[in-house]
């Protein structure tokens, strides 16, 4: 946010701080209601937990049994919402789930609904069977795929041969998943900076403190930026207490579980798989899941008490408990640490409990609002838990909340309003080739280009194209798919401060362990290029992210 004079004082209607999927969410959210907002992350957007999810979109189903019955329904609706906004890169992903008795788990469930703080440990067939009745009743709405089917032992192993013979019973269902969660966070900023011209997004930028309304940053370039707001937004997941407590607020919120995810290149597990997620009990009764993300096998996730974001990383231990789990529900294949290529974990931000189980933690939303006080004429209202799935929702609500208290009201709904690169979306074969073959023909590049840069992008493409034609499209000589055109086009267009930015953020190329310390080295070159960085600055970023992908992601370069 270069315009901002130092020592002018900028008012916004809303300041939101922390750019995660709430946060951006919300900002998207306001801005389309004219209101002129400011969002700041510390780091970079979708940077935090919302860069460490399981990376599905679902509606809850083992929100049932805890008897979150409204979260379930929000759920299961935002879901269906997000797979017609966010088509570029939300889609369905068929579920199966394997039962390993008959009856067990139904008074165990009985029990959590009432009240009991202990998860059932086994979740029987009949269990199943009427949980997935009921998860299609609750996902009516806006229905985009199909009811569940059931099946008895013989029949769910011809579904899933690989699986251990001591199933009884398999449903299969259907949820989704998101292939770029990280852009999709940006894309929301940048549908809100388009929607409102007064609006502004500052990354890398710390919170300072505040003294009679006026809040102090510190942008990228170590500067300090000067605003106020009508209200504050603590939209900081993890490090909602500390915000709080910078801003003179005192109190407990947070009290937030660890989740780990590790993916594996493991091609006869991911072609046993047959495109489906298998969601599944481990022997210690936790649920753990599995399936196809962009090639690799995507395993997750634990549910481990934890409060420090800034250390948290997939243990030792966890990767332990991820092998064993699953060698005993896929015995016929072999399973090894040297198959990891991409490991990570985040701290859901999740409301502060004394439950004894973590699993039975609520993942529902609340938006508790600390009123003005003495030297803070602002109220900061703090966006508490939440879900992936159910951003929108949840920043909907915020945002009435917000309108009612200045006395505004809503002038457009979200709900049906298609995000960044999904408005146009081809969403059928036919339609697909017929936009490809268009912007082939017009660009000169060959088909398959097109339809990659489709992929990444959604109808964004259409810029990134552009650009393209302009400045070349020479292929990057160690980063397979990928040339020097699109990743200067992302540089100078998507808010990017680091290297990290766009190998974990803007592209999937981290997560998808195709990065190499050459591959690092030419997109360092091209980012040098579009930003001016000193050959000493390019070094900084080069060891800065290689780095951290080795310390938390358990990459090799």
């Amino acid at each position: 946010m270069t315009d901002m004079a130092a020592d002018v004082v900028e008012t916004f209607d809303v300041i939101i701080l922390g750019a995660g999927i709430n946060g951006a969410g919300l900002f998207r959210d306001l801005c389309l209601q004219g209101l002129k907002c400011l969002i700041v992350e510390k780091a970079d957007f979708g940077a935090g937990t919302s860069a460490a999810p399981s990376r599905l979109i679902h509606g809850g189903i083992k929100y049932l049994e805890t008897g979150e019955l409204g979260l379930v329904a929000q759920s299961t609706l935002e879901r269906n919402l997000l797979l017609r906004n966010a088509p570029h890169c939300v889609e369905p992903l068929p579920t199966f789930i394997p039962s390993f008795s008959l009856m067990k788990g139904a008074f165990a469930a009985l029990r959590t609904l009432l009240g009991s703080t202990t998860a059932p440990r086994s979740r029987g067939a009949v269990l199943i069977k009427i949980g997935l009745a009921l998860y299609d009743l609750y996902g009516a709405r806006h229905r985009v795929m199909p009811k569940h089917q059931f099946f008895f032992r013989r029949k769910a192993l011809q579904e899933m041969p690989a699986l251990t013979p001591r199933i009884v019973a398999g449903g299969i269902y259907y949820d989704a998943k998101i292939s770029r969660p990280e852009r999709l966070v940006w894309e929301l900023v940048r549908d809100g900076l388009d929607a409102s011209v007064g609006s502004r997004a500052m990354n890398g930028a710390t919170l300072i403190g505040q003294q009679d309304g006026v809040i102090t940053l510190r942008d990228a370039n170590g500067d300090e930026r000067l605003v106020r707001g009508g209200t504050v937004v603590n939209a900081a997941g993890p490090w909602i207490d500390h915000v709080n407590e910078t801003l003179g607020i005192s109190g407990k919120l947070i009290g937030g579980t660890k989740g780990s995810h590790i993916l594996l290149q493991h091609p006869d597990l991911v072609k046993s798989l047959k495109g489906r997620m298998i969601y599944f009990e481990a022997d210690d009764g936790r649920i753990c899941l599995v399936y196809d993300f962009l090639g690799l096998a995507l395993v997750g996730s634990t549910d481990i008490k934890a409060d420090n974001p800034d250390t948290v990383r997939c243990e030792e231990n966890e990767i332990d408990y991820f092998i064993a789990s699953l060698r005993s529900l896929l015995p016929k294949l072999e399973f090894s640490r040297e198959q990891i290529v991409y490991a990570y974990s985040g701290i859901r931000p999740l409301p502060a409990s004394d439950a004894s189980n973590p699993g039975l933690i609520s993942r529902d939303h609340s938006a508790p609002v600390a009123e003005p006080a003495k030297g803070r004429p602002f109220p900061v209202i703090s966006l508490v838990g939440g879900k992936w799935t159910t951003f929108r929702g949840f920043a909907e609500e915020v945002a009435d909340t917000i309108l009612s208290r200045i006395g505004r009201s809503r002038t457009v709904s979200t709900q049906m309003l298609p995000i960044g690169g999904g408005r146009d979306f081809p969403t059928d074969e036919a339609a697909r080739k017929a936009w490809i073959g268009r912007r082939a023909a017009e660009s000169g590049l060959p088909a398959s280009r097109i339809e990659a840069l489709l992929a990444r992008y959604g109808t964004t493409a259409e810029a990134v194209l552009a650009h393209i034609r302009q400045v070349g499209d020479q292929p990057l000589v160690h980063v397979e798919g990928y040339g020097e055109g699109e990743i200067d086009w992302i540089v100078r267009n998507e808010m990017v401060g680091h290297l990290a930015d766009i190998v974990m953020r803007r592209t999937t190329l981290a997560i998808e362990g195709r990065l190499t310390a050459a591959g690092l080295d030419e997109m360092a070159c091209v980012a040098a290029a579009a930003l001016g960085w000193s050959e000493e600055k390019r070094a900084e970023e080069l060891a800065a992210v290689t780095a951290h992908l080795t310390a938390f992601n358990r990459v090799s370069l």
